[in-house]
């Protein structure tokens, strides 16, 4: 009898999402898309790797996208191996930019930033790695702000891999010199992909409810 072949060990992959990267890059202008199921879009799209954690950094908004994203938030809670990380928004005061207006550089307006994304994953892309989370980090971003980061892993860990994968329509915005040559491989962010992953309109909450799907998702 010929000896069973061995068992070949699949490798501990944590994935790491920049949420507002993801969406301007990909999601945006595709209301449908929006509704993505990350478990299922990181399983389908490395089929052969043990994802330990998805860690999905975001930041809750105001205004009348906050009920949908509290929506998206609580569907991802339903798939435990997702982990969502939060930043915060900070106002910030910027003078008009708009060419020809008599108020150019004059009036200024307050909007929001996004604080702590870059910082929130650097530190733990940084931690998994020293703990040994896992042998493969895979970052979803296009945002050279996280190349020290990617740089400090290699340095400190050189038998652990990066992968980047830049979510993008524009080119321009996929380009992403600096990540890319950060990373050990980089990857566009397959798009055909993101229609096979959504949850579905209606989904348990685990408590006896549902999550619906927002009406201007579909």
């Amino acid at each position: 009898m010929a000896a069973a072949a061995p068992r070949v060990q699949k490798r501990r992959v944590v994935v790491y999402i920049d949420g507002f990267n993801l969406y301007y890059g990909a999601l945006k202008d595709k209301p449908r898309l929006k509704w993505l199921n990350l478990e299922r879009y990181c399983t389908l799209l490395r089929p052969h790797d043990d994802i330990q954690a998805i860690r999905y950094f975001t930041a809750l908004v105001a205004g009348p996208n906050k009920p949908n994203q509290e929506a998206y938030l609580k569907a991802l809670a339903t798939t435990p191996v997702v982990k969502v990380i939060l930043g915060k928004f900070k106002d910030k005061s910027v003078k008009c930019q708009v060419n020809g207006c008599a108020h150019t550089l004059s009036r200024r307006f307050t909007v929001p930033e996004e604080k702590r994304t870059d910082v929130n994953i650097a530190i733990y892309m940084l931690d998994d790695a020293y703990q040994d989370v896992c042998d493969h980090l895979i970052l979803f971003s296009g945002d050279s702000d996280l190349v020290p980061a990617l740089n400090m892993v290699r340095l400190r860990f050189p038998s652990k891999m990066i992968t980047v994968y830049v979510p993008f329509r524009d080119p321009i915005r996929g380009a992403a010199v600096e990540l890319r040559l950060a990373a050990s491989k980089h990857r566009d962010l397959p798009l055909p992909l993101l229609s096979k992953a959504l949850f579905q309109d209606t989904i348990p909450d685990g408590a006896g409810g549902v999550i619906n799907k927002p009406v201007a998702w579909n």
